[in-house]
């Protein structure tokens, strides 16, 4: 990188012997040039100041001789030595984009090899403003560009000035055309210079390209292993995320715990006794904290970020980062109160603004969604996140497809030899960011007993959104001669708060609640199921559901269940949970040709093991296995054990898609007699 000749010695310095002697004197010798120029004659006058001029900058007095040349040139502006004279003080003095300003302006140009010098200091220059905080937050890119568009006349195999421009790419949020000038140099040959590798590394890293970050991040953490100015960024702390995005958690755990290990947290303070913070501590322990999140290790990295919140309490990126993890645990307003106080420690950072996005999309407050998307696009377009959260919002916003499929096969009077369901649902883009109306159509078919039976239906549905709520409305009518009515269905699901959802569904026909056996004998009902949930967060959740159904032969139905889940294990990206359910059943006809116990109940011990097979980004792959055993007791018959397991796979190749498959076993008496069904599920979803 092209740089200024150093300042030679201190001017206020004390003058020593020898050649500092001989400088003091000169600088003397000028300054009676200087005061004899005013009663000279006018050329006499001009030659006096030029002398002084360069007198003072021989002493290594640029400043002294930078005012020289611009008192002879308020008295004579079109001095040719004088205006060269001031280009190249100017340019020692670093003032380099001035320079090149005042030297394409001489009468006479410099001479191709001292322009081009001139050029490749002004463009060094503007790389390091650009490296720098912006002057204006609002307008936070102006440095960079204004040094991509500095003229630079240095040769094309110039690694330096090649470097300078890469890292002026990086930092303009211009990491694509970082990344592409960076294998035009490798391609070349070139050897891409130390300070570089850790900016470069970045734009890799924004481009999602981890693999090929981590030895530049890696070069650049041993190449300078700390430690490092605060104004510079911590390689180590970027080799960790790429560690992470790479899937090695393990290692990314590991080396940003050492880091964090290693960073002293206060540094002295030059001309004070108290310490002041070291703000690279700080950024490693929000990082491992970050890698924890990432991992699903929840509560460690909630005791990290409430310490550091505890040390610092006015640091608003540990609040951003607070807020972050309760969003993912699922408290969305939490995180949106302690957003309100991130933004009021730093209103310009923008991904306090996208946090708050993100929380709004998920309470489904959707009208504030936009108008602030925009605004922070028109402060930082080119920022990768802004750009990952616009594409993720266009596609929450926009057509949503829906199919699930179920099949069963057992052989029993209940279900019969062979049973299917299939539900498709199109949703068309937010309305106002309030509505939705859309398409569905319910299939469902067995093989039972008594003959073949199949329940088609096929209709519209509105359904609208406000903070918190959800509610939908839709009309089945009936497909062919084997379905009745119109099915009139409506229900809502409440959000008051992080822990409690309310859940009510109603329909006219209870296709969700009446059996195909039922329904072969022309029975339909009107069916009402309740819920209430209360979540403290991943580790603890209860749920009851109840329901009520009033069959068109006079049966009444009601029951209710309930379910307490809890963690019992979390390692990274592993998951074991662990409960209880039971529930009962009451009907007030038993004489009737479907299921219809007088009465039942039933308890179960119940489990989950959830596991994140893969993950890169939007792309991810998951397993889950659910396992429950217990006893079932229906009066008249007595009780008898029931079990149940089911594995399904999600896999999703990219954002706003995925495919899901599950295969299960149930086992339960009805009626005395032993079920045993195997079933299959297919799911994809097409949306966000």
């Amino acid at each position: 990188m092209y740089s200024a000749p150093p300042l030679q010695r201190d001017p206020c310095a004390p003058a020593k012997t020898g050649r500092g002697t001989g400088r003091a004197a000169l600088a003397a010798f000028a300054l009676a040039l200087g005061t004899a120029s005013l009663h000279a004659s006018p050329a006499n006058a001009r030659d006096a100041l030029l002398s002084q001029a360069r007198l003072q900058h021989e002493a290594g007095h640029r400043l002294e001789a930078l005012a020289a040349c611009e008192d002879l040139l308020l008295r004579w502006p079109a001095d040719a030595d004088a205006l060269r004279l001031r280009v190249a003080l100017l340019a020692e003095l670093g003032a380099a984009g001035r320079a090149l300003e005042l030297a394409q302006q001489l009468p006479t140009p410099l001479p191709e090899a001292e322009l081009a010098r001139l050029e490749a200091d002004a463009a060094a220059h503007q790389t390091r403003w650009a490296q720098a905080m912006p002057a204006d937050t609002r307008h936070p890119y102006v440095e960079a560009d204004r040094a991509l568009d500095a003229p630079n006349a240095a040769p094309a195999d110039d690694a330096i000035a090649a470097a300078d421009r890469l890292i002026a790419l990086a930092r303009a949020s211009r990491s694509a055309d970082a990344v592409a000038a960076y294998r035009t140099l490798r391609r070349r040959g070139s050897t891409l210079p130390a300070y570089a590798d850790a900016p470069v590394a970045d734009a890799l890293l924004q481009q999602r390209q981890p693999e090929q970050a981590v030895p530049l991040y890696e070069a650049a953490s041993h190449a300078r292993p700390g430690p490092y100015p605060e104004e510079e960024a911590d390689p180590r702390i970027g080799l960790a995320h790429a560690y992470l995005e790479a899937g090695r958690h393990r290692q990314a755990q590991q080396w940003i715990d050492g880091v964090a290990a290693g960073e002293p947290a206060w540094l002295p303070s030059p001309g004070s006794v108290r310490p002041r913070a070291n703000p690279h501590k700080l950024e490693a322990d929000l990082a491992a904290a970050q890698v924890r999140q990432q991992t699903w290790l929840y509560r460690e990295a909630a005791q990290r970020l409430q310490a550091l919140r505890a040390e610092g309490p006015t640091n608003a990126s540990v609040w951003n980062q607070l807020a972050e993890l309760e969003r993912a645990r699922g408290w969305p307003r939490q995180a949106e109160d302690t957003l309100m106080s991130a933004a009021s420690l730093d209103p310009d950072d923008s991904s306090i603004r996208l946090g708050a996005i993100d929380t709004w999309r998920e309470l489904g407050d959707f009208p504030r969604v936009e108008p602030a998307l925009r605004e922070v696009e028109a402060v930082v377009p080119r920022d990768n996140q802004v750009q990952l959260t616009r594409q993720s919002w266009e596609r929450q916003r926009g057509w949503q497809f829906e199919l699930e499929h179920d099949r069963g096969r057992g052989g029993s009077p209940n279900f019969g030899d062979a049973d299917h369901e299939t539900q498709a649902t199109l949703q068309s883009p937010l309305l106002d960011d309030r509505w939705r109306i859309y398409g569905i159509t319910r299939l469902a078919a067995a093989n039972l007993p008594e003959g073949h039976t199949q329940r088609e239906r096929l209709g519209l549905g509105l359904r609208g959104y406000a903070r918190g709520l959800e509610a939908y409305v839709q009309a089945l009518p009936a497909v062919g001669s084997a379905t009745r009515r119109t099915a009139i269905e409506a229900g809502l699901r409440w959000l008051p708060n992080d822990h409690w959802t309310y859940g009510l569904d109603w329909s006219n026909t209870g296709d969700t609640d009446v059996p195909l056996r039922a329904h072969y004998y022309g029975i339909t009902a009107h069916a009402l199921d309740t819920s209430v949930q209360w979540r403290a967060s991943e580790l603890s959740t209860i749920k009851l559901n109840a329901n009520a159904a009033r069959y068109s032969d006079g049966n009444r139905r009601y029951g209710w269940e309930a379910a307490w889940t809890q963690r019992a294990y979390t390692a990274p990206w592993f998951a074991v949970d662990g409960g209880l359910q039971a529930g009962a059943t009451r009907n007030s006809r038993s004489d009737v040709p479907y299921y219809s116990p007088s009465c039942a109940r039933w308890v179960a011990v119940t489990g989950r093991l959830e596991n994140l097979l893969h993950e890169r980004y939007e792309r991810s792959w998951r397993q889950q296995l659910d396992l429950s055993f217990g006893s079932y007791d229906e009066c008249r018959y007595g009780s008898g054990w029931m079990a149940s397991a089911h594995y399904g796979q999600r896999w999703a190749p990219r954002g706003g898609l995925a495919f899901g498959w599950g295969l299960g076993w149930n086992s339960q008496p009805y009626d005395g007699k032993r079920d045993n069904r195997v079933m299959l599920d297919l799911t994809l979803h097409w949306g966000e």
